[in-house]
């Protein structure tokens, strides 16, 4: 339903309401470019002056399972999207039985909610990924290593992120100790994967099935945590296309409609492993804010509110870091840097390995 009662007709005309599910720094972003582009944003967020509650028209503070909350952002908007996928899945179907147009589509959601039911689709869908076993308890995880390989990778079936949930295990003895660390939740183990670096790439696909994707991008990881994403990736024309294969793939099994964040492994040997996806936004898409002529946000905001898909050609060579915990306070020496691309994210705490910002750093494309 439009928010004026109305069943929605895209495409969505500007002064329509995009509703947004979730106020941290994606929604931020989403909203600001969604108000350059003349809609409104209503949020719905935990607390009160979220960084996306910051910026937009409304704020609705309630719980993103709460079926009641997300039917009153959905009463006042057009269409509804989300910055993460750690919302319910249910509340959001709830939503759209009720009349209220989402996407990325509920599918895409629960499927990247579950890593087992995830890895299981990428490989129905033609996909490589490394070997996995699903873990119940600790009992699983001894014939799981026997068949994967020591060290391996346990990580919690839902929520975690940013390297929370997780534990390697080296062996059979520590199977117990490893299970309590992640929280005695259901798991999955991942045989590790021999790979030479981690990429990425971000896609979108709009209502009428057409495609567009950025040049991938190169991550560094520490503890878990995203540090740097340096785009475009100095790779082979092949392997380009790769990975625009992967992504078109994923677009089209989940009749997708949005931005997409495909993570991979590049192999010794060339080849490419999805590690996973996320029907968002992503952090490693935000050098596309200064780096290219139409960056993730303002494109995942084109594509759920019908419009055409805007180009992402390169403008320049950049180099994104994370600005976590305290390291945001150096905001005055970053700013004053001609060659760098400030972004705050109107958080109020800066708890360390919490995301505070990010600095985009330009060079000319070489």
């Amino acid at each position: 339903m439009a928010a004026d009662g109305r069943p929605a007709v895209f495409p969505l005309p500007p002064g329509s309401t995009i509703g947004i599910v979730g106020g941290g720094q994606l929604g931020r972003m989403l909203a600001m470019a969604a108000a350059r582009l003349g809609f409104r944003v209503a949020v719905l967020a935990r607390e009160a002056e979220s960084p996306a509650g910051q910026v937009s028209a409304v704020e609705i503070v309630g719980d993103y399972g709460d079926p009641a909350a997300v039917g009153r952002l959905a009463a006042q908007s057009d269409v509804l999207t989300f910055e993460f996928e750690n919302v319910s899945a249910a509340a959001l179907a709830a939503a759209e039985q009720a009349g209220a147009p989402i996407a990325p589509p509920g599918r895409a959601l629960a499927v990247s909610q579950d890593r087992v039911e995830e890895k299981s689709a990428l490989n129905a869908w033609g996909l490589a990924t490394t070997p996995f076993a699903a873990i119940d308890g600790p009992e699983d995880i001894a014939p799981a290593l026997r068949r994967l390989g020591a060290p391996a990778l346990l990580k919690t079936r839902r929520e975690g992120y940013d390297g929370k949930g997780q534990a390697w295990i080296g062996g059979a003895a520590e199977a117990d100790a490893a299970f309590a660390a992640i929280g005695a939740r259901p798991a999955i183990l991942e045989a590790k994967a021999a790979f030479v670096r981690e990429l990425s790439v971000i896609a979108a696909r709009g209502r009428g099935g057409e495609v567009a994707a950025y040049p991938v991008g190169e991550n560094r990881h520490e503890h878990g945590i995203l540090r740097t994403t340096t785009a475009p990736a100095r790779l082979s024309p092949a392997l380009q296309a790769d990975a625009l294969r992967i992504a078109t793939t994923l677009l089209e099994a989940l009749d997708y409609v949005g931005v997409i964040g495909v993570e991979l492994f590049e192999l010794e040997d060339g080849r490419l492993l999805v590690n996973e996806f996320a029907p968002r936004v992503h952090n490693t898409g935000h050098w596309t804010l200064d780096g290219c002529e139409v960056d993730q946000f303002e494109q995942h905001i084109r594509a759920v509110a019908g419009w055409p898909l805007g180009p992402t050609a390169p403008l320049a060579r950049v180099e994104m870091s994370n600005l976590l915990g305290d390291e945001a306070n150096d905001w005055a020496v970053l700013a004053a840097d001609p060659k760098a691309r400030l972004w705050l994210y109107g958080k109020r705490d800066a708890a360390p390995g919490r995301k505070m910002g990010h600095v985009n750093r330009l060079s000319p494309l070489t």
